[in-house]
């Protein structure tokens, strides 16, 4: 015992400890009693980097940050992290050939003084080569292009996780694993790089159950296939079917050189509403192209022509618009995890139609939500939207239903039915508005309890939505979200409403 003692304490630089044993009369409790006598200090810290990595800005960076200064106790945990610092840094970086000449820690327990000497020769830094590539479905050229390197480049280990994640983003592939070929150390400055891939499976499929005040019961259908041939297109298409709605979409992805973030979509969806106070078949079929920027923007170029087959003031009408149009959107999340605590999310739309292309009157179309969550304390979070729209029309009332603007739902304003606020007609029918405005802010209040469920409070303040004039709608809620160890998110709120007339409601 009295060795574990000392070498605990001299991991902490205490090479001089007093430990005393002192036994209880009745023989049964035993009492250790140590002094750590005084502490080690560093009396000399001699690190020096030979090679190619002698003036690295990393390595010099790591020594600079490093808590061994000459004057300071003694501590081995802070010694082995340099070692090993450097030395995983060394790999990081390429310098593969790299070995200690000296490594040593001298402690001279009688004057309670340590000497720090590593001497790390990095050799040289070895480059990117050649990739060789196996178990590939999908043209070379393709998956070349995901390479975030190029032959001769610097070796770092962060651009070979990018390129893992470049090739798993694809999803052409089940597996991926990219390592430099270690055998060719020592073989030349350029080291080959092995690219191993397993084709993904031709074909995916999910189903659901869910239910939402919006529509009841639903259930949801997709099937992916994501890869259908060498040049990598893909091909998926989904089915959600509840009893007011019904709607399908099928889309086909044509990547480009730079496959992540340059491609075509070609979509179509056909969607069935049945609701007392709406009825509507839309068809939309679009042609989009596809940037996303490194400023972190994705921008969608695109072409969409609607059909809308649809019961208006218990009248049929066929109504079709030919709408180029223009969006660009950005998600930034920082943390991970079920429950995002800092990010936004912005998007904004622009589309245009003209009566003298297909389209039954010319408009301008503007719509654009922010989102923003920010952390509020340690487990808190607090939450604010906005969402706004326009359509400026020469003939408004010639615009399709689903050009018009609703409000009202779970993802709306809470509180009021699906598309409930509406501008109404004289006969007390719902026409949609012209213009949008909606904004919501939550305030999440964390608790939690055992097992690792974490309820949480919720209080939303009002929004609105606001159309020629017309009052503001408004509602605000209190209630409870529960997330479940599963990350099923389970949640009851009590909504309070305010109708124009004064009057509140519950629901």
């Amino acid at each position: 015992m009295t060795r574990e003692i000392e070498e605990a304490m001299n991991a902490l630089g205490h090479y001089n400890p007093t430990i005393d044993f002192v036994v209880s009369d009745q023989g049964d409790r035993l009492t250790v009693n140590v002094e750590p006598g005084p502490p080690t200090r560093i009396k000399l810290v001699d690190v020096q980097i030979s090679g190619e990595a002698k003036d690295d800005e990393d390595f010099m960076r790591l020594i600079r940050l490093s808590p061994l200064k000459e004057g300071r106790t003694l501590n081995h945990n802070q010694y082995d992290s340099l070692r090993s610092g450097i030395r995983n840094l060394a790999l990081q970086k390429g310098y593969f050939d790299g070995a200690y000449s000296v490594s040593r820690l001298e402690v001279i327990p009688k004057l309670n003084e340590a000497i720090i000497r590593l001497h790390y020769d990095s050799g040289i830094r070895y480059q990117f080569g050649k990739s060789t590539i196996t178990g590939s479905q999908i043209d070379i050229q393709k998956v070349q292009s995901l390479q975030p390197y190029e032959i001769g480049d610097d070796y770092q280990v962060s651009k070979v996780g990018q390129h893992n994640q470049n090739l798993s983003n694809t999803e052409w592939f089940s597996s991926v694993f990219v390592e430099p070929d270690l055998s060719q150390v020592g073989k030349g400055r350029e080291l080959p790089m092995k690219v191993s891939l397993a084709p993904q499976v031709r074909n995916q499929f999910e189903t659901g159950l869910g239910y939402s005040t919006d529509v009841g019961a639903k259930l949801k259908f997709k099937w992916k296939k994501p890869w259908l041939n060498e040049h990598g297109h893909s091909f998926d298409t989904s089915l959600d079917l509840s009893i007011p709605e019904q709607q399908v979409t099928a889309s086909y992805k044509i990547p480009l050189d730079d496959v992540l973030k340059d491609y075509y979509v070609i979509q179509y969806g056909l969607k069935n509403v049945n609701r007392s106070d709406k009825k509507t078949l839309e068809s939309n079929l679009a042609f989009e192209r596809h940037w996303v920027l490194d400023s972190g923007w994705h921008r969608t170029v695109y072409i969409r022509y609607l059909v809308e087959n649809y019961e208006f003031n218990a009248q049929g009408e066929l109504g079709q618009f030919v709408l180029p149009g223009l969006s660009y959107s950005r998600v930034v999340t920082r943390g991970s995890g079920p429950l995002i605590m800092s990010g936004n999310k912005q998007t904004i739309m622009f589309e245009v139609g003209d009566e003298r292309a297909l389209s039954e009157t010319s408009v301008f179309r503007l719509r654009g939500t922010s989102t923003w969550i920010s952390s509020l304390g340690e487990n808190h979070r607090g939450l604010f939207k906005v969402d706004v729209g326009a359509n400026i029309a020469a003939e408004p009332s010639k615009l399709s239903p689903s050009l018009r603007f609703f409000a009202g739902g779970d993802n709306s304003v809470r509180g009021y039915d699906y598309e409930s606020i509406s501008p109404v007609d004289d006969a007390g029918n719902k026409t949609g508005g012209q213009y949008i405005a909606t904004s919501t802010s939550n305030i999440n209040i964390e608790s939690r309890v055992t097992g690792g469920e974490q309820p949480s409070l919720m209080w939303v303040m009002p929004l609105m939505m606001i159309q020629n004039g017309n009052e503001a709608q408004a509602s605000a809620c209190v209630g409870c979200h529960q997330l479940a160890p599963s990350n099923l998110t389970m949640h009851a709120d009590s909504i309070t409403n305010h109708k124009p007339n004064g009057e509140f409601t519950l629901a």
